[in-house]
């Protein structure tokens, strides 16, 4: 077991990234062109080349790990992947040497006056401020690989085998959607850390709710739904947030968004929402339950997608080096956000 306690380190991996500051590229040493093993550090600003004598992996066998981690991880991150696409995401240097980010609510202050001459004085409100913490816990999931069944794909012409890795980041990257959605049970939002706790969309204590019918339900149409979403809208900007919005829907809704929005009509009722005003996107989510959907403000105000360490893989030996041990880790956690008059950009709908 290695761990880190009062700044002493126990064991070769908690040595070797306590040494380093908690640069995770030490455990990706890779063996070059001349033969010899190296791994990439930051010295005086710079990624430097460092030789070190624990590299078993050439550059192209890491090269094929971490093609098949991106693989695996980019079909699974829809609303993550939205908030990267959004430019909703804030990057901590070095996340692996921090286990809470800390940030601050502030209040709206002030207002504006008019008056011909210049003098009338506005009000000088001071704002109000609140310390949030959000901890930063690791993703992470493992799988290991043979030293013979490294020569062997060596040896011969049967590539190394990359299914494991893109199992293992699939797992990882589920978690990491969970996180955001709220369903996360490794991770649930009453675990507390450092005074703070991780809130998905459906969990944060400030998030708007509003109720939807089941289209299981007796005489629902295309237009109930679509009056759902316009009272979740409303909502939406009765708390001071005006878009533009992305509308997540549970995978049972599928069936029903893709019908004819009304009896003879020659739309979708997919087709109908997208022509709802400042909702920029429409998607399914795998990990939202039963009849519910979110409406989600793509503002940094509202949510933001919190990078420590981007999807990697780490490396590390044992058994003499005979037993290769690799981690998929990820350090991404959603921060929901609220005002500090507890206005929040996002809306739960759910069925009664």
């Amino acid at each position: 077991m290695d761990y880190i306690i009062n700044g002493q380190a126990e064991g070769p991996i908690a040595s070797k990234l306590l040494a380093t500051g908690f640069d995770f590229r030490v455990l990706r040493p890779f063996v070059a062109e001349d033969g010899k093993g190296y791994s990439v550090r930051t010295l005086n600003g710079k990624p430097t080349a460092v030789p070190v004598s624990n590299a078993l992996l050439r550059y192209e066998e890491w090269k094929q790990f971490d093609d098949a981690v991106l693989k695996a991880v980019r079909p699974r991150l829809r609303v993550v992947a939205d908030l990267r696409a959004a430019g909703l995401t804030y990057t901590i240097p070095n996340g692996m040497g921090k286990t809470v980010f800390e940030t601050e609510t502030m209040s709206d202050p002030g207002n504006a006056v008019i008056s011909m001459d210049g003098l009338r004085r506005a009000a000088n409100d001071r704002p109000k401020y609140g310390i949030q913490h959000l901890p930063l816990p690791i993703i992470r999931s493992d799988f290991t690989v043979s030293a013979r069944q490294l020569q062997a794909s060596r040896n011969g012409n049967t590539p190394l085998d990359t299914s494991m890795a893109e199992a293992m980041a699939r797992r990882c990257a589920e978690e990491a959607e969970r996180l955001v959605i709220g369903t996360s049970t490794e991770w649930p939002s009453t675990e507390a850390y450092g005074g703070g706790y991780i809130y998905g969309l459906t969990t944060h204590p400030y998030v708007n709710s509003v109720t939807i019918t089941s289209p299981a339900a007796g005489g629902w149409t295309g237009t109930t739904l679509l009056d759902d979403v316009l009272e979740m809208k409303q909502s939406a900007k009765d708390d001071y947030h005006y878009g533009p919005y992305a509308l997540y829907f549970s995978p049972g809704w599928d069936r029903y968004l893709g019908a004819d929005f009304k009896t003879g009509s020659d739309k979708s009722l997919l087709q109908r929402l997208k022509e709802v005003e400042d909702i920029t996107a429409i998607r399914t989510l795998d990990y939202l339950t039963n009849y519910t959907a979110l409406l989600v403000e793509m503002n940094t105000g509202t949510i933001r997608e919190v990078i420590g360490l981007d999807f990697t893989t780490i490396q590390w030996e044992e058994q003499g080096g005979m037993e290769l041990n690799f981690a998929v880790m990820a350090i991404m956690v959603p921060q929901v956000r609220a005002d500090a008059n507890n206005r929040c950009g996002v809306v739960y709908g759910a069925t009664a």
